[in-house]
């Protein structure tokens, strides 16, 4: 056995960390980190053994909610290094969160009972249909085609939004993308000011989500905190490069995440 720190020893530390600050610079960016972050903490627990889980809980959905402390810590990062380059708008983004933080608390109480039987094929589809949305970017030619002060525009953007959340909720992996989507097609910013809406959007709805899973006794705090520690990291220099960097680079970033993503879902899968 090596150096322990809180329990856990300091190589699984290590490897919370590194993947943790990757997953936090991807989200920022782009998204595709859970995908990252979620193995990592599955093969942790199984090696160390998570004890006291409750009855019919299984380390996945564990992992899944574990994996929110972290989210939490990333998206908050990322605001705060956005705000910093200037790139911030929280009457709007307050706006947008709303019905977000309404669909999360029932994706959330969907994600605490769900089987992993039942997960892995909804995840897959999931996945294959953001790969497919980002390398023919649908976003481009929607733009424009709704009002953005129009009554109808504010519906369908909360309609949207709420089942964003629902998604994210339940599983948050490649949520970023839908998250993205929603507001390019509806808002039709560039990269920039949707990447600084989509880490407040997600950081505020991730505090409903945590908390129920929380409640069903679903995190492993110690684990949850080193995870964030990296996922911080990550996001505060993904959030200072997303600005400097620009909207053609975050692109690029987009699609290597995706298709990584959806390489290593089906890699799992099958």
């Amino acid at each position: 056995m090596g150096i322990e720190i809180f329990g856990l020893d300091i190589l699984y530390i290590i490897l919370l960390m590194g993947v943790g600050m990757f997953a936090g610079f991807v989200n920022t960016v782009a998204f595709g980190g859970s995908l990252l972050t979620l193995p990592a903490l599955v093969f942790v627990m199984e090696a160390i053994g998570v004890p006291n889980l409750p009855a019919g809980t299984n380390v996945t959905s564990t992992a899944n909610g574990t994996n929110r402390v972290a989210i939490i810590f990333q998206n908050f990062s990322a605001i705060l290094g956005f705000r910093r380059k200037g790139v911030s708008d929280f009457r709007h983004a307050i706006a947008l969160t709303i019905p977000a933080v309404v669909g999360a608390s029932i994706g959330a109480f969907i994600g605490t009972e769900i089987s992993d039987k039942a997960f892995k094929p909804i995840l897959a589809v999931v996945m294959v249909t953001m790969l497919l949305l980002t390398l023919f970017n649908p976003t481009e030619r929607l733009q424009g085609k709704f009002n953005p002060s129009g009554t109808q525009h504010k519906i369908i953007t909360t309609v949207a939004l709420f089942f964003v959340g629902i998604y994210g909720g339940f599983i948050q992996a490649g949520v970023g993308l839908l998250v993205i989507a929603t507001l390019r097609i509806l808002d039709g910013g560039d990269l920039v000011i949707t990447n600084a809406l989509k880490v407040f959007i997600i950081f505020f709805y991730t505090i409903i989500a945590l908390a129920i899973f929380v409640s069903k006794g679903q995190v492993n705090w110690v684990l949850g905190l080193t995870l964030a520690v990296g996922n911080a990291t990550g996001a505060w220099i993904g959030s200072h490069l997303a600005v400097k960097m620009g909207d053609k680079w975050i692109k690029v970033v987009l699609v290597v995440a995706v298709i990584g993503s959806v390489i290593k879902l089906l890699w799992d899968t099958f």
